[in-house]
């Protein structure tokens, strides 16, 4: 479909905007179990080297036919994958080791902040007032379902350790998040990730050593693999890719949100798998962002 296409069809975005999530959501399956099997970073590692592997057969002649634009975008590729894959990828990963997924869920709701003040400040995006407001619905929402509608929890937030993983993961994902939108590459959408995924790895490799030599080794057994294939395919592959088209559709600040909506499936994912209950503050914090996300998406 093309992109004029899309935007005469202008649900299309926006169905992509409630998709996304749904992908992006099962890292938290990921965070609760595959860490219980294989150490964050290795884990991190793996599966974004294995995300390059998967896609490299397809887009090879793709990328060999323009890599003449390799070298001058080189810098620009380890950034984003440094960022979006490494920063991003292996933090959230490390923190849940020291600190709750309470806690995690609450940090990382800060990313779309970060995203629209840097939008506005480094790229000069427009951010209007229903944008600002849906912004703050969306983090009340959150907010309610992380705190199971209960302000004392939020009162009684006491940092840990595993908190400052997560502030770096909110900061390093608003960074790739604007950065991947407003730096242009002569690569196509899916060949970009290609390379973003492997210079993502590469920028793991050395603390994915250290990790192996000092603090945990990993096991090469069918955990490992179902781990890291799923890890690499469901919030890897599919996510960072809707992510991008989204991003192209609606800007940086509006695809930021889908974090808000991250944290919703979150809660129905723990309801399928994990045997959790939905309450009224599920109900009440999940209005709550679809209206604010409704509100983000009236740009002009």
């Amino acid at each position: 479909m093309k992109l004029s296409a899309i935007r005469k069809n202008n649900l299309f975005p926006y169905l992509l905007l409630l998709v996304q999530p749904i992908f992006m959501a099962s890292n938290i399956i990921v965070a609760r179990g595959g860490v219980e099997y294989v150490p964050p970073i290795s884990l991190a590692f793996w599966r974004w080297f294995t995300v390059f592997i998967i896609l490299i057969p397809f887009f090879f002649f793709f990328i060999n036919k323009k890599k003449k634009y390799l070298k001058s975008e080189t810098f620009k590729l380890f950034f984003l994958g440094s960022m979006g894959c490494g920063v991003c990828g292996a933090f959230p990963f490390v923190a849940g080791m020291s600190t709750t997924m309470a806690n995690m869920g609450i940090i990382y709701t800060s990313s779309p902040i970060f995203i629209v003040i840097l939008s506005v400040l480094l790229f000069k995006e427009k951010i209007n007032i229903p944008r600002i407001i849906g912004l703050l619905l969306c983090l009340v929402g959150v907010l309610t379902i992380i705190s199971k509608g209960k302000i004392q929890f939020l009162l009684n937030f006491k940092f840990t350790s595993g908190d400052l993983w997560m502030v770096g993961a909110a900061i390093g994902w608003a960074i790739y998040s604007i950065y991947l939108l407003n730096w242009k590459s002569n690569f196509s959408l899916i060949a970009r990730f290609t390379l973003i995924a492997f210079f993502g790895s590469l920028s793991l490799f050395p603390f994915y050593i250290i990790e192996e030599i000092y603090f945990s080794n990993t096991v090469f057994n069918s955990n490992f693999v179902f781990w890291t294939l799923f890890a690499a395919i469901s919030p890897g592959i599919i996510a960072f890719t809707l992510y991008t088209k989204v991003q192209k559709y609606v800007g940086a600040s509006l695809a930021g949100f889908t974090l808000y909506i991250f944290s919703v499936y979150t809660a129905i994912y723990g309801i399928i798998l994990f045997g959790e209950s939905l309450l009224n503050f599920h109900y009440f914090g999940a209005l709550l962002v679809f209206i604010g996300v409704y509100l983000a998406r009236k740009i002009n």
